[in-house]
């Protein structure tokens, strides 16, 4: 046990490939990673100028825009150098602060998902009552505790992971992760053990929120022509980045506590950035959609 504490570095697995490989892999990342850039600042500027897009729905995707960069920068960054580097470690602090970022993103991603499905609900369930309900100041509040809820979760749970006394320095991915870093743990805490299931749960509970509002919104909408027409608009976008995100998710999640060594390395490579894959590009299924021109007279779902 005198041996636990002092590892101060991280080996990361996953790109045993030749050289040649890794620079097309590379300079492709690189692409996708700047068009990542690109266009979500380009959405962030849009929304800001535009006064017309000053609406909660706009709101809410414009923070789903700044998540997914936030989120992006805890990953690529240091993929791409790895894919040049002869060696893909990770220092103690490092790995920590990868795991922070990316889960905080994530976290915040599923918090902003349930936050729209619930502006959907409100703007066509209850349309009378939209602007009321979704004033400024409530907009402002609710945009706050989507960011401080999943930053506090995540920031417990990374602090609970510093007290962890560790009997390996190998991490079988190609980023850090809570799991992946609680796997070398010589031994666990209680504490820790409640820690992250009142993640689990509490996550689970924007999940299961997300799909009880649209379980109301499809009955709404089945028996009304124009509630119809503002579903399919605004609401079967965001329906599909839910459903691809949480699938994404809970891929990585089974994956991560039931994966096999059996899996081709290039799939398991898929499969445990498909989520930060996904959540880059929500914001773009949900704006083409609505991004033609908007009528006035009540609120959009």
């Amino acid at each position: 046990m005198d041996n636990v504490s002092v590892i101060k570095v991280f080996t990361l697995s996953g790109l045993n490939y030749t050289m040649e490989y890794r620079v097309t892999l590379f300079c492709f990342t690189l692409l996708y990673y700047l068009i990542i850039w690109i266009v979500n600042v380009a959405l962030i500027v849009t929304i800001i100028v535009d006064r017309s897009l000053h609406e909660p729905m706009y709101i809410f995707l414009c923070n789903l825009c700044i998540s997914g960069l936030y989120g992006t920068a805890g990953f690529y960054p240091k993929f791409l150098m790895d894919l040049l580097s002869p060696s893909h470690v990770i220092s103690y602090g490092g790995c920590l602060l990868q795991s922070f970022v990316i889960h905080s993103s994530s976290g915040t991603d599923i918090s902003i998902l349930a936050l729209m499905a619930y502006d959907r609900y409100i703007a066509i369930c209850r349309p009378l009552v939209y602007h009321s309900v979704m004033t400024k100041q409530a907009v402002s509040l609710l945009v706050f505790f989507t960011w401080l809820l999943p930053f506090s979760c995540m920031f417990m749970n990374t602090m609970s992971i510093i007290q962890y006394k560790l009997c390996g320095s190998y991490i079988q991915k190609l980023y850090c992760s809570n799991w992946s870093i609680g796997k070398l743990a010589c031994s666990t805490f209680i504490a820790n053990i409640i820690i992250v299931y009142f993640n689990i749960v509490f996550y689970l509970g924007h999940v299961v929120f997300i799909v009880w509002t649209y379980m109301i919104l499809i009955r709404t909408c089945l028996i009304s022509k124009d509630n119809r027409g503002k579903f399919m608009q605004t609401c079967v976008p965001h329906l599909i980045s839910v459903i691809s995100f949480i699938f994404a998710g809970l891929l990585d999640i089974f994956y991560m506590r039931l994966g096999s060594r059996d899996i081709a390395q290039s799939l398991q490579n898929f499969i445990s950035i498909g989520f930060l894959l996904l959540s880059s590009i929500n914001p773009l299924i949900q704006w083409f959609p609505n991004c033609g021109p908007r009528t006035t007279g009540g609120p959009r779902g």
